[in-house]
């Protein structure tokens, strides 16, 4: 007696996948950065460093920023009937 599952449903790749994936990569290694700089600046013995941390922390939130209001664009131009305008 075969248990097997029904082959899940597949879909055509959009044409935007890779610079989807790409954007989402970009959001994983800023947050993994932001999260390098927080630890800097927290256990860092040189004073300079911690500030050189906060500067690069500041400069990556931006960045972040940036990187998540484009995700955002492109899910909504993901879903079926989105305008593009």
């Amino acid at each position: 007696m075969s248990h097997d599952s029904p082959a899940a449903p597949t879909r055509a790749p959009l044409p935007d996948d890779h610079a989807y994936q790409a954007l989402h990569a970009e959001r994983e290694a800023l947050e993994r950065d932001l999260a390098l700089a927080k630890a800097r600046q927290n256990f860092s013995t040189e004073p300079g460093e911690a500030e050189r941390a906060r500067v690069d922390e500041a400069s990556m939130l931006m960045s972040l920023d940036r990187v998540l209001t484009r995700i955002r664009a492109a899910e909504y131009q993901r879903r079926p009937g989105a305008r593009r305008w």
